[in-house]
């Protein structure tokens, strides 16, 4: 049995999250993160170390993680283990925490991710509303 251990907690590598959850950015991150150069492949490495519990649970479906060498702050969403979406980007410099308004917010829409199904997801994408950017395995 091949076991990945962390600072805070171990999982089995066939527990992984990252083996089955889908995981995407909204329309509205794509271009935050294209404006602040993070690529896909980062999020992708990113969200693998959301999934160990290498980020910030600020509880109800929403995580914060690091990006772009520790300059950036994202936002994800992701109630239920199925889909997970970057959903908010900002700069460090720029904002310090997210305020407790705009986190009921975000639980709101974790809780609304935690009941798509596949044809609402599908039905996302054909609309550019989301963009697929890794599914169980790098881009």
């Amino acid at each position: 049995m091949d076991i990945d251990s962390t600072r805070c907690y171990t999982k089995k590598d066939s527990d992984r999250a990252g083996d089955s959850a889908r995981v995407f950015k909204t329309a509205w991150f794509t271009k935050a993160a294209h404006k602040a150069r993070i690529e896909d492949e980062e999020l992708c490495k990113a969200i693998l170390q959301v999934m160990l519990g290498q980020a910030d649970d600020l509880g109800g479906g929403v995580f914060k993680k690091r990006l772009g060498k520790n300059l950036y702050r994202s936002i994800i969403v992701a109630k239920g283990g199925r889909f997970w979406v970057y959903a908010y980007l900002f700069a460090k410099k720029d904002r310090a925490n997210i305020e407790h308004d705009d986190l009921a917010r975000l639980r709101g829409y974790a809780s609304l991710f935690a009941r798509k199904t596949d044809a609402d997801i599908a039905r996302d994408l054909e609309l550019e509303e989301l963009a697929e950017i890794c599914n169980g395995q790098e881009t």
